[in-house]
C-alpha cells in the first residue's frame, strides 16, 4: 500500500507533466464537463421542486451546491479507494489521470493562442469568436485591443483558478479535493451570476467560490510576481500594482493576479464591459504605461507557465517535507 501523501505527490507530479504535454484533447470525455452536465440537470430538477421565491431559489442553490460537491469528491475518492484494494499501482494510475484532468494549464494557453493567431492575422471576427469561447462578456463589438485585453485578463485570472488553486487543493487532499474545488469553480462559472435568473439561486455558489479561492488567489499573485522576476519582466511594478489595485474588482479574488499581470506587462486591464447586453462599470487595474497589444497574450502565457512551474515545485517540496515529518 502506497502512503496516501506519497501517492498524491507522485500523482500530482505525473498529472502536471501530462497536462503540459497532452492538454485537453476534445475527443476524450472529461470529468469537468460531466460536473457541468450534473449542474445543468440538478438545476432543472431542483427548480421544479422549489418555489420561485428568493428564499426558495436560495435554498435550491444551496442544495444543488452541496449535492455537486458531495459527488465531485465522493466519486473520485471511491474510485481511488476501490482500486487501491485491488492494486496500489492501479490506484496511483487513476489518481495521476485525475490530477491531469483537474489542471488546465496547456488548455488555457491553447485557447488563448487561438485568439492571438486571429489577431496576428487581423481577423477581428475570428478573434471575437475565439475570445467568446473563454470569456463571459459580450464580444460582438470588441475592438482588437479590447479582445487582447479580455484574453490577458482571462489568462491572469485562470493562472489561479486553473493552475495554482488546483495544485494547492490536490497537495492538501489529493485528487478528490481537487475535484471538489473544480466543482465549486465550475458552479460559479455557470450559475454565479448577478442577473435575474441566478441572483438568488447562484448566490451560495458564488460566495463559496470566493471562500475557496481567497487564499489560492493571493498565493498565485505572489508566485506570479516571483515568475515575473525570473522571466525578466517588471516584477517591481507588478508588486506595486498588486498592492495598489488588487481589490479593484467586484470579486475579492480576481484582481489579485490581474493586478500582478498588469504591472508586470506595464498595461492597464479591466474597466467597463458588457455582460448579457448590460454595461457594467468596473474599475481599471494597472497603469497604461503603453497600449496593450496582441503580443501581451503570449507574455501573459509566459507568466502562466512560469507561475505553474514555481507552484508545482513548491507543492511537491511541501508535500515531501510533510511526508518526511510524519
Amino acid at each position: 500500500m502506497i502512503p496516501f501523501l506519497t501517492q498524491s505527490m507522485i500523482a500530482l507530479g505525473v498529472g502536471f507533466l501530462m497536462d503540459l504535454i497532452l492538454g485537453d484533447p476534445y475527443f476524450l470525455p472529461h470529468p469537468i464537463r460531466w460536473i457541468g452536465k450534473g449542474i445543468e440537470i440538478g438545476e432543472a430538477l431542483i427548480r421544479s421542486c422549489f418555489r420561485k421565491t428568493p428564499q426558495g431559489e436560495l435554498a435550491g442553490g444551496v442544495l444543488l451546491a452541496c449535492c455537486i460537491m458531495f459527488f465531485s469528491f465522493g466519486i473520485p475518492f471511491g474510485i481511488i479507494w476501490a482500486l487501491g484494494k485491488i492494486s496500489p499501482f492501479l490506484s496511483l494510475v487513476a489518481e495521476s489521470i485525475m490530477c491531469y484532468q483537474i489542471l488546465a494549464i496547456k488548455a488555457l494557453k491553447t485557447e488563448s493562442t487561438k485568439v492571438y493567431k486571429k489577431l496576428a492575422e487581423d481577423d477581428i471576427e475570428g478573434a471575437r469568436y475565439q475570445v467568446s469561447m473563454i470569456v463571459g462578456r459580450d464580444t460582438e463589438s470588441l475592438s482588437m485591443q479590447q479582445i487582447a485585453k479580455a484574453t490577458v485578463e482571462t489568462i491572469a485570472e485562470n493562472t489561479s483558478d486553473g493552475t495554482v488553486a488546483p495544485l494547492l487543493f490536490i497537495a492538501i487532499g489529493g485528487a478528490p479535493l481537487g475535484f471538489l474545488y473544480k466543482s465549486i469553480n465550475t458552479m460559479d462559472s455557470m450559475i454565479g451570476y448577478k442577473n435575474d435568473r441566478y441572483l438568488y439561486f447562484g448566490r451560495f455558489a458564488a460566495k463559496l467560490d470566493d471562500v475557496a479561492n481567497y487564499i489560492p488567489a493571493r498565493v498565485s499573485a505572489l508566485l506570479m510576481i516571483l515568475a515575473a522576476l525570473f522571466l525578466g519582466m517588471d516584477y517591481k511594478n507588478a508588486f506595486h500594482i498588486f498592492l495598489r489595485d488588487r481589490y479593484n474588482h467586484a470579486s475579492p479574488n480576481s484582481a489579485q493576479t490581474e493586478s500582478v499581470c498588469a504591472g508586470a506587462l506595464q498595461i492597464q486591464l479591466a474597466g467597463d464591459a458588457y455582460y448579457f447586453s448590460k454595461l457594467y462599470k468596473k474599475k481599471t487595474i494597472g497603469d497604461a504605461v503603453r497600449s496593450i497589444e496582441y503580443e501581451d497574450i503570449a507574455r501573459a502565457n509566459q507568466l502562466l507557465y512560469g507561475t505553474a512551474w514555481i507552484g508545482i515545485v513548491l507543492c511537491l517540496i511541501g508535500m515531501g517535507v510533510i511526508q518526511w515529518l510524519i
